[in-house]
């Protein structure tokens, strides 16, 4: 198919939807994607295939492909529509408060669905709510005090968003091994109570004696809302060399 960019296919969001069947289970896009969600959310994206999403709508295998051409464009939108949830945080009335509701919009959004963390962190994400939601952060970041130019953008962002991704995929993880072995984080620490007393009894270790004798059990949902801040209050202060 031509397109303005020469012969590139065009991405699923410009293609239109198939004119509608006279078939006794009508389909679009978002609701392949949210029968595919459902299936992510209950078993991964293992659990998610062609097969099993036609056999959920009742429909043939084949059918799908009018909408979708291949597994990559399904998982696109499958993100795009967690992306419309995060964008309705919507904006604020000042740049860190935008930042924050949006920040915290993608956290519930990857704690609701697992498996969109594992979707983060690769090639960014082009669906039209996730450029919404990239047009908001991004735009509020431009108007932090530290932020003077398109380089200390570009750094801002960087940092943001490895933060978001490296909390979010910690926290997942330890939800789910919390599942996988049926034992929370409090549970595997005092099954290793003994041996980790034992090696902190030599002295080599007088920090993490510490952090384990003086430190207390962290609240996430307020740690990352600390973390976070603590990220944003760099960007306002970036180092002028």
């Amino acid at each position: 198919m031509d397109t303005l960019h020469g012969s590139d296919v065009l991405s699923v969001w410009e293609r239109p939807e198939p004119q509608p069947r006279a078939a006794p289970v009508p389909l679009s896009r978002a609701k392949i994607a949210a029968t595919a969600i459902r299936l992510a959310d209950a078993h991964g994206l293992d659990g998610v295939s062609v097969r099993k999403i036609a056999k959920e709508l009742g429909v043939g295998p084949m059918r799908l492909y009018d909408y979708v051409l291949n597994k990559s464009e399904l998982l696109d939108l499958m993100v795009d529509a967690v992306y419309a949830q995060i964008a309705e945080a919507g904006q604020q009335s000042e740049w860190r408060a935008t930042v924050l509701a949006i920040v915290h919009r993608t956290r519930d959004a990857a704690l609701e669905h697992e498996w969109f963390a594992d979707l983060l962190g690769a090639r960014p994400h082009l669906g039209p709510h996730a450029l919404a939601v990239g047009e908001s952060t991004a735009a509020a970041l431009s108007q932090a005090p530290g932020v003077r130019g398109i380089d200390d953008l570009q750094r801002a962002l960087g940092a943001l968003n490895a933060f978001i991704i490296g909390a979010l995929r910690r926290e997942v993880t330890e939800r789910r091994t919390a599942r996988s072995t049926g034992t929370d984080m409090s549970t595997w620490q005092a099954a290793l109570g003994p041996y980790l007393t034992r090696m902190l009894e030599t002295g080599r270790y007088p920090t993490v004696a510490r952090l384990v004798i003086d430190g207390t059990h962290l609240n996430a949902e307020e740690t990352f809302h600390h973390n976070l801040t603590t990220v944003l209050d760099g960007i306002t202060s970036f180092p002028d060399t």
